[in-house]
């Protein structure tokens, strides 16, 4: 596939990141895991894919989250947030809140619901999307802007609903390939050309663990969500009442590790072009991995956490009135409404976002079931 060339200034930045990738590699003794390689590309301070300054969402990036794709999905979303608040809690906190369009569209329909949160907190590591959020949020809901606070790390406590679109994805991953000579973890090393390669080295410590309970056949290489594991092990640990729901393109453990899947799904996103290549010009492209459901359900509940849901993105938006809202604007008013109906097939129809992304819920000291998970509940798959 023939990718857009990046321009002088965007390559010139892809060397700088590539300087730093090397120098952490020679520091390390010529080799660092995959995993670390992932987290450098991405989070280095002022360097990596979302620490620096270059648009990652929208046309103008590299890809679309839902928030981007319509207002419908923050809307939709808004009844199932309001039905959290409605156990007398009164706050949200949003990971990653990319560029602030599913925080803006969730605070205008909480007010017009008649439940606007008391706080809505933002965790956001980069710079750069923290000043986009503030941006938006500020032109959408400007009244609102005073019950928006940004934040560096997860608060000490917290109660109400913790909230992660298209998070948990972008968290490095440890690579894994099941060899004759055992499991082997993927690393990064130096060609002989100064350019990025991989290698490998036996698997140790709880990789290697995690990667023996997955009984990989003979050739099967394959993800391990560490990171995401000891994030979700996070949130159980800060949330004294309420809920957390994710929402990210993935799989359960039996279809994630299925045999026809043997390369992975490591996948990176460079100007709305996918591909399979993340060393790729560093620092200028998205590498991210499905989720492993089934692994962030078990290390939720092993962390306390009740898993209180897990359903399909098309599913749970039809439970939390989709189509009610979408009604609001007349089928006869055609300028408004057909767009509308499109963006709704995107985040609905199994070949675009339907199937593929999936909802999960958490809970702690929280009792009712969720309206997002009336209806087809499949926490029997993971």
């Amino acid at each position: 596939m023939a990718l857009p060339p990046p321009s002088a200034d965007a390559l010139a930045h892809s060397e700088r990141v590539l300087s730093f990738i090397r120098a952490e590699i020679a520091q390390r003794g010529g080799w660092i895991s995959f995993a670390r390689f992932m987290e450098l590309a991405l989070y280095a301070p002022g360097l990596g894919y979302y620490m620096a300054g270059t648009r990652k969402l929208g046309a103008e990036g590299d890809f679309v989250t839902a928030p981007e794709i319509s207002p419908l999905f923050g809307q939709t979303l808004a009844r199932q947030v309001a039905q959290v608040l409605d156990q007398e809690l009164e706050d949200v906190l949003e990971i990653g809140a990319g560029s602030g369009a599913l925080a803006a569209s969730l605070l205008s329909e909480l007010e017009h619901l008649g439940a606007t949160p008391k706080n809505y907190f933002v965790l956001e590591l980069s710079p750069d999307l923290r000043e986009r959020s503030r941006d938006t949020i500020a032109a959408r809901v400007p009244h609102l802007m005073e019950r928006v606070a940004w934040l560096n790390q997860l608060p000490p406590s917290f109660s109400g609903l913790v909230l992660g679109n298209e998070v948990l994805d972008a968290m490095p991953v440890h690579v894994v390939r099941s060899s004759a000579q055992g499991i082997e973890e993927a690393g990064v090393e130096l060609t002989g050309s100064g350019s990025l390669g991989w290698a490998h080295r036996p698997a140790r410590g709880e990789l290697l663990e995690a990667a023996l309970a997955l009984e990989l056949p003979q050739g099967y290489t394959s993800e391990i969500g560490l990171v995401t594991r000891a994030f979700i092990a996070s949130i159980a640990e800060v949330i004294e009442r309420g809920a957390a729901l994710f929402i990210d393109y993935g799989f359960p453990r039996h279809e994630y590790y299925h045999p026809q899947r043997s390369e992975g799904t490591l996948m990176c996103h460079y100007r709305h072009h996918a591909h399979a290549d993340p060393f790729y010009l560093p620092g200028l492209q998205d590498i991210t991995a499905h989720v492993d459901f089934s692994a962030v359900a078990h290390i939720g509940a092993q962390c306390g956490l009740e898993v209180l849901g897990y359903t399909t993105q098309a599913q749970f938006l039809i439970n939390c009135g989709i189509t009610e809202v979408l009604g609001r604007v007349p089928a006869e008013d055609a300028a408004r409404y057909l767009p509308l109906s499109n963006q709704a097939n995107r985040l609905l129809a199994p070949s675009e976002m339907g199937e593929l992304f999936k909802v999960i819920a958490f809970g702690k000291n929280f009792d009712p079931a969720l309206v997002g998970f009336s209806s087809g509940d499949k926490r029997h798959t993971l």
